[in-house]
């Protein structure tokens, strides 16, 4: 069946307006029939106004007559004219000048360096890229690999600042959630690493430095040397 328009509002007009059962009310609104009841004894959507599912194009006068003359009858939705005005538009795939185009490269070698917690899907989104380019580009298998350099999108044109803000946004706080699903605690800040495993070489001994012998005393009343 079709989903209607204001459910309670067309429940509260048909019970008003018709002599069809709670039963059939409710399934054709998507409601339980003690709601439907409580509608018709004023203690549910008492300050609803009804909805006229006839006038909204929701429902034929046809079915409603059949319905009223048959309790078991239910009635069937019609596509309203005006749920297909309100239905989301999908939004086209973004547009980037010719001129930008060959930019593109460059600002997906920036999110894959400093934002690889972005998804591809995101950024083949921001960018008006596909899936493909991202890995050839990650993947150095790119056709101009050797002059593709990071760059940010915002400098290149290719988005707003708020735009990449919202993206980088909404990636930290996916990655923060992943994470803490998985019990990964990110450090307070960065930790020095023993010499063993970032391969430093520990700094060679220094030598003491040499004890000078005391000089012998010659203060002996002969003036010899003890």
């Amino acid at each position: 069946m079709t989903d209607i328009l204001m459910p309670k509002a067309t429940a509260v007009w048909l019970v008003d307006n018709t002599s069809l059962t709670f039963d059939q009310i409710a399934d054709f609104c998507g409601l339980h029939p003690l709601e439907v009841k409580g509608i018709a004894d004023g203690e549910v959507a008492r300050d609803i106004r009804g909805a006229d599912p006839i006038a909204n194009g929701q429902l034929s006068r046809e079915e409603l007559d059949a319905a009223q003359t048959n309790a078991k009858y239910r009635m069937k939705a019609q596509k309203s004219r005006h749920a297909e005005l309100l239905k989301p538009v999908k939004k086209a795939p973004r547009y980037t000048p010719v001129s930008r185009r060959q930019d593109r490269p460059d600002a997906i070698a920036w999110f894959i360096r400093n934002h690889p917690e972005v998804a591809d899907s995101q950024i083949a989104r921001l960018l008006g890229t596909t899936k493909a380019t991202i890995d050839q580009v990650r993947n150095r298998a790119h056709w101009n690999a050797a002059n593709i350099k990071p760059v940010d999108p915002v400098t290149l044109g290719l988005a707003t600042q708020m735009e990449l803000d919202a993206v980088v946004k909404k990636a930290a706080e996916k990655k923060a959630k992943d994470d803490a699903r998985r019990g990964v605690v990110e450090p307070d800040g960065p930790t020095l690493e023993p010499a063993s495993a970032t391969g430093a070489v520990a700094p060679a001994p220094v030598a003491p430095e040499p004890v000078e012998a005391d000089e012998p005393d010659y203060d002996d009343e002969d003036g010899d040397e003890d």
